[in-house]
């Protein structure tokens, strides 16, 4: 069984700065892609940025440029780097990843961490 587990949300003035974490732990042979994903009421889940396990990234247009996705794979950790942020950022902020454990591929979410930009 694999666990992740997202940390660094909360609430940040417009024009300011965030971290999120996403860390992965249990069955964990190696992490393929990662992403962060974020849901707002009533709307579906968007992507928001990815990375391969090669460090490959791409981003959504409306975070091009503010927004910085990274990992550390001795850490089995994702981080989401969230500068000048704006009110229309806020939501839930889920990560995702492509976990091998057991010669089989599965993907996983995290519980979401919310993000309220907010003066």
């Amino acid at each position: 069984q694999v666990q992740l587990v997202e940390s660094g949300g909360g609430l940040v003035q417009p024009g300011g700065s965030l971290r999120l974490s996403c860390a992965a732990s249990g069955s964990i042979f190696s992490i393929n892609a990662m992403g962060w994903y974020r849901q707002v009421p009533g709307k579906e889940r968007e992507l928001v940025a990815h990375i391969t396990s090669g460090g490959t990234t791409h981003y959504a247009d409306s975070v091009k440029g503010r927004f910085s996705i990274s990992r550390d794979n001795a850490k089995n950790t994702m981080y989401l780097q969230m500068n000048s942020l704006k009110p229309e950022d806020t939501a839930v902020y889920y990560c995702n990843a492509h976990v091998v454990s057991d010669n089989t591929r599965t993907g996983y979410w995290g519980q979401g961490t919310q993000v309220t930009v907010s003066s």
